[in-house]
């Protein structure tokens, strides 16, 4: 999820109502009560003096609520109100790239980095960006630049070291892929995609035993893991171990479903 709900309300100075349904929709929010969180956002809105902090969190969340077109037109009517909120900037970005609107989101991302040269998310967003329209020169200057800010000063980021991995997976650079996955899982060990992109970096290598290990750990973390349930059963298989790779593929199968 890219939601950067809890840095849009992060040190907003608010009283009264407006503070008690930012309050509301923060805690519905942490709760995963996702219409209620909306519901509080959309009330603070007639209350708050400064509509673009409700906006931003109120379209992100319309988004994740699969109603797209609420969120642009909230989005954009924060940008009218503040032209360079860079969160309202980065997640109409991060939007457009999931519609595919690569040159548009392309636009609003560079705005951010314009103005936030350091913001590591805005370097691995349009890094992505770059990587879907081929342009690969810049796609690797912003996953690097991403790398940089974050390498010692953000421990806790992994999203652009398996993004990144994913990049070199698509290319066949599989020991570069590798590194980065196993540095992401590093940096997370509570996700189930660094294990499984670390894990089909080795099976790319074939280094099949390895990767039974870290793609083992993949569907531990996350049951209904379906790829890599398919790379695990292929991986059994390659390894003479049919009885597990029928009944991990049995469990593929269900997962799919």
């Amino acid at each position: 999820m890219w939601l950067v709900l809890a840095g849009v309300l992060a040190g907003q100075t608010v009283s009264g109502a407006c503070e008690t349904h930012l309050q509301g929709g923060r805690a519905a929010f942490e709760a995963r009560r996702f219409s209620d969180a909306a519901q509080e956002f959309r009330k603070a809105l007639g209350v708050c003096p400064r509509p673009a902090v409700v906006l931003v969190p109120l379209a992100q969340l319309e988004y994740l609520l699969g109603d797209g077109q609420a969120a642009e037109a909230h989005l954009l009517e924060a940008l009218r109100e503040e032209p360079a909120n860079t969160q309202a900037l980065y997640a109409l970005g991060r939007i457009y790239y999931e519609q595919n609107r690569f040159p548009a989101a392309i636009e609003q991302l560079q705005r951010v980095i314009e103005l936030e040269p350091a913001n590591y998310r805005a370097h691995n967003a349009l890094a992505l960006c770059y990587d879907a329209v081929r342009r690969d020169r810049e796609a690797l200057r912003h996953f690097y630049r991403a790398l940089d800010l974050v390498h010692k000063d953000h421990p806790e980021y992994d999203t652009v070291y398996a993004d990144f991995a994913e990049f070199f997976l698509r290319r066949d650079q599989f020991e570069k892929a590798f590194q980065l996955a196993a540095e992401a899982a590093q940096r997370n060990p509570a996700s189930a995609r660094n294990f499984f992109l670390t894990g089909k970096a080795l099976a790319k290598l074939d280094k099949h035993e390895l990767s039974l290990r870290w793609l083992e750990q993949a569907v531990r973390l996350n049951p209904g893991y379906a790829e890599a349930l398919y790379l695990l059963a292929q991986t059994y298989r390659r390894l003479g171990r049919d009885e597990d790779a029928r009944r991990t593929l049995a469990r593929f199968q269900e997962a799919r479903r």
